[in-house]
């Protein structure tokens, strides 16, 4: 829980959370023991992969070290070790993913190796090695371009298992002279590793692509929804004593917003939202995702969605540490209007980020109804004291009638005179225009805030719409709000 009123969450630790905790000790064996207890603390989940990796190596391991399995399966086994290293990712559905790289794009290189080989076995023993490299050339060219191919990105490491397994299986055969049993005795080996390797990740406390990925977007949805909240709450009470050095906003450090930092790992989320998406793909049904072809591909849309409102929250930060501020006395005529579009949009994105973690639809309408109506009456507000976001002055008359006599000055000394005065009444005119122009500047910097403001609730609309439709497409549960 974060402390809000229907409010939720999932405490995801950062680096800088451990740095600032470090133990005051000179001693960098323990500060360094330190971090990685910290680092092991956030996420239990590290310690797991990492304690199941070392599982998985040394099951196919004994393969070699017991002495039956290896009168059995001989130093080919080696190749087994080799996969289980490869393929062994965090999650279950990035393990099936590349396993599946894995082992189509062994299968497919062992049949194209022996092919090839009796092709140039057939042609002499002066045109074999020719033979074989120009097929290697061939092969090394053709799957280097094609995993570049915008469509086969996904299957870039099953290009590079075609390479590098062809290679190893065309040459080693050349030597051996027998292309076939070096093949198979490829191909199996990898089986064993694979089998392994997705026993070992699948069986024992597995992590969930799926899970991981429901995780991050709930997590996202309380960090926008908690940005909004402090860069509002601080826009209002900041009186202009403790503004920020220009520094500070160049190096986007600000030690008293914590949930800025938040929000800004939001906006760089696609491509870990993506990724999880793809891998869950390859999961079968577990846990509360227990129906086929779920809809993982909605999740990336709702994060797009949500990065879409991330960018206005961010650019009120901007304008919470411009140089420029409406004074403290004009934000506080909107206060009470500011205060209450910020708390129900606030509201509103929790609700929706609850939906997801609970796999729940509810009906928000009267939410929805209740934010555009804080929306609308912060935007009669604005239309109702307009005349305050904008200043007007006059410039004063500059052509003056001829000078009078003064008394005891000649002609020139008068005009001279004349010269001076009219010299100090243009500076004192430039000071004021230009103090007047700040005061409009800084008025107006307000009016951006709140269009900002009005602009992010109009946004929600778009969010709202691509949670409806995941949750219609997972088969959320109904129910009413």
């Amino acid at each position: 829980m974060n402390g809000k009123e229907g409010s939720f969450g999932i405490k995801i630790s950062s680096n800088n959370d451990v740095e600032g905790k470090l133990p005051e000790t000179r001693n960098k064996f323990k500060v360094w023991m330190y971090k990685i207890w910290e680092f092991a603390k956030e996420d239990t989940n590290r310690v797991t992969f990492s304690l199941k990796v070392g599982l998985a190596v040394l099951l196919v391991s004994l393969l070699i070290l017991l002495q039956a399995p290896y009168q059995v399966f001989s130093t080919s086994i080696i190749w087994s070790i080799l996969t289980v290293a490869i393929m062994f990712e965090y999650t279950v559905g990035a393990t099936f993913h590349k396993g599946f790289n894995r082992v189509l794009g062994s299968l497919f290189a062992g049949v194209l190796a022996i092919a090839v080989a009796e092709l140039a076995l057939m042609s002499g023993p002066v045109a074999e090695p020719i033979i074989i490299g120009i097929s290697i050339f061939i092969i090394g060219s053709v799957t280097s371009f094609m995993k570049l191919w915008p469509t086969f990105v996904p299957y870039e490491y099953g290009f590079r298992v075609i390479l590098f397994t062809y290679c190893l299986i065309i040459v080693s055969g050349y030597r051996t002279g027998n292309p076939i049993r070096t093949s198979i005795e490829r191909l199996y080996s990898i089986a064993i590793g694979a089998i392994i390797a997705i026993a070992v990740n699948t069986l024992i406390f597995p992590i969930w692509a799926g899970e991981q990925l429901h995780k991050e977007l709930v997590k996202s949805f309380n960090s926008v929804a908690d940005s909004l909240e402090e860069c509002v709450n601080k826009y209002l009470s900041n009186d202009g004593s403790d503004h920020s050095e220009v520094t500070n906003t160049l190096m986007d450090e600000f030690p008293d917003e914590p949930q800025y930092k938040k929000c800004r790992s939001t906006l760089n989320s696609s491509a870990k939202l993506e990724s999880l998406a793809l891998s869950a793909k390859w999961e079968p049904p577990h846990g509360r995702f227990r129906h086929l072809f779920y809809p993982w591909s909605e999740y990336v849309k709702v994060g797009a969605a949500l990065r879409y409102c991330a960018y206005e929250v961010m650019a009120l930060h901007g304008v919470l540490h411009s140089e420029i501020q409406a004074p403290y006395n004009l934000r506080s005529i909107f206060k009470t209007e500011i205060s209450e579009a910020t708390h129900k949009a606030a509201e509103l994105m929790r609700c929706l980020g609850k939906d997801i973690y609970d796999m729940k639809q509810t009906i928000k309408s009267t939410l929805v109804r209740s934010v555009h109506s804080s929306s609308e009456r912060l935007q009669r507000a604005i239309e109702t004291h307009a005349y305050l976001l904008a200043s007007s002055y006059q410039i004063p008359d500059h052509n003056s009638s001829i000078p009078l006599p003064i008394n005891g000055l000649s002609k020139s000394n008068q005009l001279a005179e004349f010269k001076k005065e009219k010299e100090e009444e243009g500076e004192m005119n430039s000071q004021r225009i230009l103090s007047v122009s700040w005061e409009s500047t800084a008025a107006l910097s307000l009016a951006t805030f709140t269009s900002l403001l009005i602009e992010f609730v109009a946004r929600l609309d778009h969010l709202v719409e691509a949670v409806h439709h995941l949750s219609q497409m997972a088969k959320f549960q109904h129910e009413s709000l």
